[in-house]
């Protein structure tokens, strides 16, 4: 376990070193040899916009952010969350090309990540909720609210194919396929009426059904990360 949280810092300073390689340098420096490429893309993370510098033959460093929107619903022990997904992301990676002439690369790094859920949940029984196995008023209720929070600095581990600022780069494809550890989301949940918030009866009851939601977000901790996009060489 110590041996795996050592590997991952060592990533994450690696990416972390290169990129700052790139802001110290200036872009224009690279710009003079055609190392630096910007772009943009789409993916499980949003959309966004990309910015990549070659450091040597066989390494790239890669700043984007990344961001999006989503609204849905989901039904949870009869009640119906209506939700919003916000996405929001600053992944910085280093780009290792281990074949020669290849596109193939690898691509730690760490993502500085805002991804975060918000939810109003609303019984589907007009006069009363069931939480955590105990029947509530609506009166009493009015509605649930809550939100969801991941980890904010978390390692990301993928592999893709194209290359920026390859020599044969001028306008380019470039994939992206990967996860990025954030995991398991921190849930808070309360009732709109205040007079429910200090009743030890309904925090007890409240306790279950968040454990109840948080089975079903769990899976988020391992957050897949697909992306496609189109880079230009300066």
């Amino acid at each position: 376990m110590k041996s795996g949280a050592c590997m991952i810092k060592r990533i994450i300073t690696l990416a972390l070193l290169a990129v700052a390689t790139c802001a110290f340098t200036g872009p224009a420096a690279f710009a003079d040899s055609g190392n630096i490429a910007v772009g943009v893309k789409a993916g499980t993370l949003g959309f966004g916009g990309e910015v990549t510098a070659g450091l040597t033959p066989s390494f790239n460093a890669r700043v984007s952010y990344n961001g999006y929107n989503y609204n849905g619903s989901s039904t949870q022990n009869q009640i119906i969350y209506d939700y919003k997904l916000s996405l929001g992301s600053f992944p910085v990676l280093l780009d290792w090309y281990p074949f020669e002439g290849s596109a193939f690369r690898l691509s730690p790094g760490v993502v500085f990540n805002n991804n975060k859920i918000s939810a109003t949940g609303t019984s589907k029984q007009v006069s009363s909720y069931v939480i955590g196995g105990k029947t509530y008023s609506t009166a009493q209720i009015g509605s649930l609210v809550g939100n969801a929070d991941f980890n904010k600095t978390v390692p990301y581990a993928g592999l893709g194919w194209g290359n920026a600022v390859g020599k044969d780069s001028g306008l380019s494809v470039v994939f992206d396929l990967g996860v990025m550890f954030q995991g398991s989301p921190t849930i808070a949940l309360s009732a709109t009426n205040p007079a429910m918030q200090n009743d030890p009866t309904f925090k007890a009851s409240l306790d279950k059904e968040i454990a109840d939601v948080k089975d079903k977000t769990d899976k988020l901790k391992y957050y897949p990360v697909v992306s496609l996009g189109l880079a230009y060489r300066f």
